[in-house]
């Protein structure tokens, strides 16, 4: 099995151990909705809310290796817990409490990965959210890939009202005309 996919198994199975409420998102929800690309590590959102994150942290620090020395502090600073699973696999884990991550695991679906194993990956409409939000280049050419692989699946009344607040509050217009313009360019390409 993929080193990955091996890691986010781990994770998942201490995750469902906690009764803990959580999805995969990034690379590896990519490889489910998108064109599948190389990704070295495991991104997923994990439900904390707002000022119980040690309830979270201390176990998985107490379970799995931090990648920085200083990764307590860090996840509670930047709610991004940086850890490492038994294979050396990177698993980032954001601390998720906002109205959206929250719809984001309750959205989540099991993919298979492998005979009777699967992993809870967040969907394609708000794996397109989370990739506009992040904005990178690389982010954008799996926007891309997801809009034309899903297209005639999606939900775009979902994705224009999770994405449309967290464009507020980033102050990024910008984002909301360049996600148009590629579902136009998708469209015009069908």
């Amino acid at each position: 099995m993929n080193l990955v996919f091996a890691a986010a198994l781990e994770l998942q199975s201490f995750f469902q151990q906690q009764n803990w409420k959580f999805c995969i998102i990034g690379g590896l929800a990519l490889q489910r909705w998108g064109e599948p690309r190389l990704t070295l590590d495991v991104d997923v959102t994990l439900l904390t809310g707002f000022g119980e994150e040690e309830k979270f942290i201390d176990p998985l620090l107490a379970r799995f290796r931090g990648r920085r020395p200083d990764a307590r502090d860090f996840a509670l600073t930047y709610r991004v817990l940086l850890l490492e699973g038994q294979n050396e696999v990177g698993l980032d884990v954001a601390m998720g409490a906002l109205p959206f991550e929250e719809g984001t695991i309750h959205r989540a679906s099991s993919f298979q990965v492998g005979p009777g194993q699967s992993l809870l990956t967040c969907s394609a409409e708000d794996l397109i959210v989370h990739k506009c939000f992040a904005g990178r280049d690389r982010d954008w050419a799996d926007v891309e890939t997801v809009l034309v692989k899903q297209h005639r699946h999606l939900d775009f009344k979902l994705i224009w009202t999770e994405l449309s607040p967290l464009l507020e509050l980033k102050q990024e217009p910008d984002t909301a005309r360049r996600l148009q313009a590629l579902i136009t360019k998708v469209e015009d390409n069908l």
